[in-house]
């Protein structure tokens, strides 16, 4: 078992910035890629970047420019520099990791409003 725990989500007004984390323990050993994933209110969750375990990365168009996934594989631990934040980006965010099979944490809520 694999656990995935985020943090760094709070309230941030347009134009601000917040850098969540993912930190993942238990049966981490050799994780692949990980992810962060989003869900607003009354919409599907949806993708917004991936990192591979040699440091490869991908984003969504929606987030891409603004936002920058990085890793640190000594620590178990992904990150989500989120700048220049629109309203439109308030939702829970969800780290997501591949260690044999797909784990997900519990989210955590950013919520972008003056």
């Amino acid at each position: 078992q694999v656990q995935l725990v985020e943090s760094g989500g709070g309230l941030v007004q347009p134009g601000g910035s917040l850098r969540l984390s993912c930190a993942a323990s238990g049966s981490s050993f050799g994780i692949g890629t990980m992810g962060w994933y989003r869900q607003a209110p009354g919409k599907e969750r949806e993708w917004v970047a991936s990192i591979t375990s040699g440091l490869s990365t991908t984003y969504a168009d929606s987030v891409k420019g603004r936002f920058t996934i990085s890793r640190d594989n000594a620590k178990n631990t992904m990150y989500l520099q989120m700048n220049s934040l629109k309203p439109e980006d308030t939702a829970v965010y969800y780290c997501h990791a591949i260690v044999k099979i797909g784990y997900w944490g519990r989210g955590t809520q950013v919520t972008v409003s003056s």
